[in-house]
């Protein structure tokens, strides 16, 4: 079979128009459509239904797109090997994790990591959706459960709490509720229950609704909600580890806890000896360490004297 023209089915099935395969591979549509008939004619099907809109992969097609997407995905892995078999780190990295963890833990940490590799580019993909690691959406994932694609190496990281915090001026204005009833003379700041987000995060802000709470003010992620809460306009729910950066913040009502909620880093494994991986690997778990030292310090300033 020809690659060239699986090459060009592939772009094709991919975009679901001839015009824009042909801008992607830099052919003009009469030339992709060339192939394209000469591919069917090669197999003795048809590919794709033609109607205004575009095309649609017929039955025979979807099961050629699926070989062909198994291979793209084969072959992005052999470039990521071949890439990565110099002993310097460079080239890019796709990253992904979601907006809170990405916005208010790991990036403010990646200048410590470009000051080591310099000629690593991070494509940083912040976003609720998993995407799908085998199939070569990212490189690798931070997410708050574990993964449950197969052919993935991951690793547990650490544990996320999710709590109430306010500012002290805000505590100063308005008080520090003493039970979780007296939430309802506080502007509560959270996600909404139906949003993306973990369940046991869904779960705590639910029980803190049944409270009767007449204002509340939704964001649909942990960094709007970091900053409604820094701007005075109530207690928020939040991810223990804003804690870190931005220590000023008072924890409302001690005993209010999501419950352990535990964070994983997971790749594929045909990346498993890619020294990028390698190192944004191991400059987490540093980084980690680290956070957790600070925690302790925080908590029990004592004992680390």
């Amino acid at each position: 079979m020809d690659w060239d023209k699986l090459r060009i089915f592939h772009a094709v099935a991919d975009a679901g128009s001839l015009t824009h395969a042909g801008d992607s591979l830099h052919l003009s549509q009469s030339a992709v459509s060339r192939q394209i008939r000469a591919l069917e004619e090669s197999l003795n099907t048809t590919l794709f239904h033609r109607h205004a809109r575009g095309l649609i992969l017929t039955e025979q097609g979807e099961l050629l797109f699926d070989a062909t997407k198994s291979m793209n995905k084969r072959l992005d892995a052999a470039a990521a090997r071949i890439r990565d078999s110099e002993e310097e780190v460079f080239g890019e990295l796709r990253v992904t994790t979601t907006i809170g963890f990405g916005t208010l833990w790991l990036a403010p940490r990646l200048p410590k990591l470009y000051e080591k590799y310099p000629d690593l580019n991070i494509d940083l993909m912040l976003e609720e959706r998993v995407l799908d690691l085998p199939m070569r959406e990212a490189d690798v994932a931070i997410r708050m459960k574990e993964p449950s694609q197969a052919d993935l190496i991951r690793k547990r990281l650490m544990s996320v709490h999710m709590r109430l915090y306010a500012t002290p001026e805000y505590i100063a204005q308005k008080g520090n509720p003493d039970s979780e009833k007296q939430l309802g003379n506080h502007r509560l700041i959270c996600q909404n229950i139906s949003s993306a987000q973990v369940g046991a995060g869904a779960n705590l802000v639910q029980t803190l609704l049944s409270n009767e709470i007449p204002s509340v003010l939704y964001v649909n992620n942990y960094f709007g909600v970091l900053q409604a809460v820094l701007h005075n306009l109530g207690i928020g729910v939040l991810p223990d580890y804003v804690t870190q950066d931005f220590p000023n913040l008072v924890r409302v009502l001690p005993d209010v806890d999501s419950g352990e909620i535990p964070v994983f880093l997971a790749y594929p494994e045909e990346l498993r000896q890619s020294k990028r991986i390698s190192a944004f690997r191991d400059f987490v778990q540093e980084e980690i360490i680290s956070h957790r030292k600070q925690l302790r310090a925080k908590e029990n300033p004592q004992a680390m004297r």
